[in-house]
C-alpha cells in the first residue's frame, strides 16, 4: 500500500507475499560483464529507452492493423524487434500504471489506482469510506496521489547500477518533492505532474520549460533536447525514460497534418478523426527523430528499446464532433475495465537479443518491465524486494509462455465519463473473468466472463452457463485482492437514500434545515446531482438562490438520453460569489433535450453552501421543474 511507515517497509523488505522474486547472480550490483545474465558474459550492458506513449490505444497504428493513422517509424521499430499482441497496462489509466512500470507492482498493491498524480492534495494513507453518495451502489477507495520514496524504483536501480539516468516528458506521479528527480532520474525535463500539456504548441505555458518557435510541437522538442542528453552520455550505460505527452487532451496537432488527414477520412473507417490521426503521425515523428540519432550515434547494437502504452485509446471525450479514436475491436476503451481500457501495444527491440520482425502472443503486464531491464541489464533486485510482474527475458529470447498462473487488474473506481463501474479482472489462459463490485440487484457482486480467443470483443458473457470456472476465477480475485493488500469497495449503505431528490458526491454532506438545502464540502472536489429526470422542450436555463462559504469556481454538468455520462464537454461555468451572502445565478444549457441529469458543483474547497431553491425553465420561460427543501 502507499502508506509509510510499517506497513510499506515490509513490503519493500518483502516479509509480504512474494508473488516473484527476481535473483539474478549475487546480491548488490555486478560488474559490466563479469557474470552471465541478460547480457551474455563479457558483452557490453545494454543502454535503455523507455518510450511510454499516453492514452495510444491498441489500435492506434499501422504496426496493429489501424488503416487511418500513419506510423512508419513504429512499423520500423517493430521489425527491428518483437511486438506482442496481448500486453496490458496494469490500469486503464495514466498514474497507476506509471507507478507499476516504475516500481513492478500491482497498482492495487500500491494503492495507487486512479490518475491523481497531479492533485495538489498529498494522499499516501488512502482509505476506504464508510459511505458512498446514494445514487451508487458500491463504496469506493481512496487514492494515493504520490508515489512514495519508500519503493526503490527502476530508475534508482539502474542509477545505482552505474547507468546514467534521465526523464522526459509527462510525469503525473506527483508534484514536489516527488518529481522525477526524487526518483531515480539525473535529470528530469520539463518537471511538472501535468495530467496533459497545457498546450502541446508553443507557447507551452508551462513554468520553468521556455517557449520555443511559435507552433513548436512540446514532442519535437523534447526530442530535441533527449537527443542533446544522448550525445552527452553516450559513453556511459545510460537509462532514457521518455514518456511522450502524445495522445493525450488537450487535443491539438500540427495544423498541416490535421489538413491532410482530413483528405484521407474513409466514412467506413471507426477511425476517422483528423485530430487524433495528426497528433498519432507527430508522435510517431518524434519516434523516428529518436532513432535516428540512435543510429548517428552508433548506439545501435547496445540499446534496448521498449515502446508501449499507459492505457488504451480515448473513447469518451469529443473531437470535432466524435470520439477521437476507436478501439474496434476491442471493447470500450481508456477508463474502463474492458479489454479496449488496457489491451495496449508494445514493441521491444534489442539487437543481437531479440529477433527482428517476431511477435509474441504471450500475456504480459506494465508490471513486468524492472523485472525485465533488471535482468536484461545484468543488475540484481535488492534482497528481499518482490516484484509482482516477471521477467519477459524468455519471452524475449523465443519462449512461447510465462510461468505465470494468471493476470489482474484491479481498477476500484466510478468513472462517470465512461460509464465504468468499479471492478477487477482476471485473466487465466484465454478465459476473463470480471467482477463489479455491489453491481447486482440487491447490491451483491456481478460477474462476466469471456473467451478472449473466439470473443475478443467481449460481446458473449458466458457467467451464467459455465459457474465452475467462474468459482475458479473468482477464487484467483480472492487470493489477488487479499495478497496485494488492495482497498476493495463494499456495499454502500447510504445506497437510495436521496434528499429531495438530490444527492452528493462522497466530498459532500446533505440536509434540510430552515427550508435551505445545506450542502457541507468536505474536500476539493464537491458536487451534488439530480438524476432521474425526462425533461423535453430545450433549451434550457438552470436557476438557483444559493449562497457560499466555500472557494473556488463553480459549474454546471447535464446528461442527455443520447449522452448518458458528466463530462467536461457537458459542462457550463457558473462564477460563485463565496461571500457568505445570498445570490440568484441563471445558467442556459445549449442543449435540446431530453434533459435526463443535472449536476452543481458549487465550489472546489471545503465549506458550507446553502441552497434556496433549484429551477428549470424551458423554451419561452416554462418552468419545467423546481426544487424547494421545506
Amino acid at each position: 500500500m502507499c502508506t509509510t511507515g510499517s506497513n510499506r517497509s515490509r513490503l519493500v523488505h518483502g516479509l509480504g507475499l512474494v508473488l516473484v522474486l527476481l535473483v539474478v547472480g549475487t546480491a548488490g550490483v555486478r560488474d559490466a560483464g563479469a557474470q552471465e545474465a541478460g547480457t551474455g558474459r563479457g558483452k557490453k550492458r545494454p543502454n535503455v529507452i523507455f518510450i511510454l506513449a499516453d492514452d495510444l490505444g491498441w489500435m492506434d497504428t499501422s504496426v496493429y492493423g489501424s488503416r487511418y493513422y500513419r506510423t512508419p517509424n513504429l512499423e520500423r521499430l517493430a521489425r527491428r524487434g518483437m511486438r506482442f499482441t496481448s500486453a496490458y497496462a496494469a490500469n486503464p489509466l495514466c498514474s497507476p500504471t506509471r507507478a507499476s512500470i516504475l516500481t513492478g507492482l500491482y497498482p492495487g498493491r500500491l494503492r495507487f489506482t486512479t490518475p491523481a498524480g497531479h492533485l495538489r492534495q498529498e494522499v499516501l494513507d488512502p482509505k476506504l469510506p464508510a459511505q458512498a453518495p446514494p445514487h451508487q451502489k458500491a463504496v469506493t477507495p481512496q487514492t494515493c496521489t504520490r508515489l512514495p520514496h519508500d519503493y526503490y524504483t527502476l530508475a534508482e536501480a539502474l542509477k545505482d547500477g552505474g547507468y546514467r539516468t534521465a526523464h522526459f516528458g509527462k510525469w503525473h506521479l506527483g508534484w514536489e518533492p516527488y518529481l522525477p528527480e526524487s526518483q531515480g532520474f539525473e535529470w528530469n525535463r520539463p518537471g511538472g505532474s501535468y495530467p496533459g500539456p497545457p498546450s502541446y504548441l508553443s507557447p507551452y505555458k508551462i513554468p520553468a520549460f521556455p517557449n520555443g518557435p511559435a507552433g513548436e510541437h512540446i514532442d519535437d522538442r523534447l526530442t530535441q533536447e533527449a537527443i542533446q542528453w544522448l550525445r552527452q552520455n553516450r559513453d556511459r550505460p545510460f537509462f532514457l525514460n521518455y514518456w511522450l505527452f502524445s495522445v493525450h487532451a488537450p487535443f491539438q496537432g500540427k495544423p498541416d497534418l490535421i489538413e491532410a488527414s482530413r483528405q484521407r477520412i474513409d466514412p467506413s473507417d471507426p477511425q476517422r478523426n483528423p485530430v487524433m490521426a495528426a497528433m498519432v503521425e507527430a508522435m510517431d515523428g518524434a519516434v523516428g527523430k529518436l532513432l535516428d540519432a540512435i543510429e548517428e550515434l552508433g548506439l545501435g547494437p547496445d540499446t534496448l528499446i521498449v515502446f508501449a502504452s499507459d492505457n488504451g485509446g480515448n473513447m469518451y471525450s469529443v473531437v470535432e464532433g466524435g470520439p477521437p479514436t476507436s478501439n474496434h475491436p476491442l471493447r470500450g476503451g481508456k477508463a474502463t475495465i474492458y479489454e479496449g481500457g488496457t489491451r495496449t501495444p508494445l514493441i521491444v527491440a534489442w539487437p543481437g537479443r531479440v529477433k527482428p520482425g517476431t511477435q509474441s502472443d504471450v500475456v504480459v503486464s506494465s508490471i513486468d518491465f524492472y523485472p525485465t531491464l533488471l535482468e536484461a541489464t545484468g543488475l540484481a533486485a535488492r534482497p528481499g524486494q518482490q516484484f509482482d510482474g516477471i521477467s519477459l527475458l524468455p519471452v524475449l529470447r523465443g519462449a512461447p509462455r510465462l510461468e505465470r498462473e494468471a493476470l489482474f487488474c484491479h481498477f476500484p473506481h466510478y468513472t462517470p465519463a465512461t460509464g465504468n463501474l468499479p471492478s477487477v479482472w482476471v485473466r487465466r489462459g484465454d478465459w476473463k473473468l470480471i467482477r463489479f463490485f455491489a453491481d447486482g440487484p440487491k447490491q451483491e457482486d456481478r460477474f462476466e466472463l469471456y473467451h478472449l480467443a473466439e470473443d475478443l470483443g467481449e460481446t458473449r458473457n458466458r457467467a451464467a452457463e459455465m459457474p465452475e470456472r467462474l468459482r475458479e476465477l473468482n477464487a484467483l480475485i480472492d487470493r489477488h485482492l487479499k495478497e496485494t493488500g488492495a482497498l476493495v469497495p463494499i456495499p454502500n449503505p447510504a445506497y437510495g437514500q436521496e434528499t429531495n431528490g438530490w444527492s452528493g458526491n462522497a466530498q459532500v454532506l446533505l440536509s434540510i434545515n430552515a427550508g435551505k438545502l445545506v450542502v457541507r464540502s468536505t474536500g476539493d472536489d464537491p458536487f451534488l446531482m439530480a438524476r432521474g429526470l425526462s425533461l423535453r422542450g430545450g433549451p434550457f436555463t438552470v436557476e438557483l438562490r444559493m449562497k457560499s462559504a466555500s472557494r473556488g469556481p463553480g459549474q454546471v454538468f447535464w446528461t442527455t438520453r443520447a449522452a448518458p455520462n458528466f463530462h467536461r464537454d457537458r459542462s457550463v461555468g457558473l462564477e460563485v460569489k463565496h461571500d457568505g451572502e445570498w445570490h440568484d445565478y441563471r445558467v442556459e444549457l445549449p442543449v435540446p433535450g431530453p434533459l435526463t441529469a443535472l449536476r452543481l458543483d458549487p465550489g472546489t474547497a471545503p465549506g458550507e453552501i446553502r441552497i434556496e431553491y433549484v429551477r428549470v425553465r424551458g423554451a419561452g420561460n416554462a418552468l419545467l421543474k423546481e426544487w424547494t427543501f421545506r
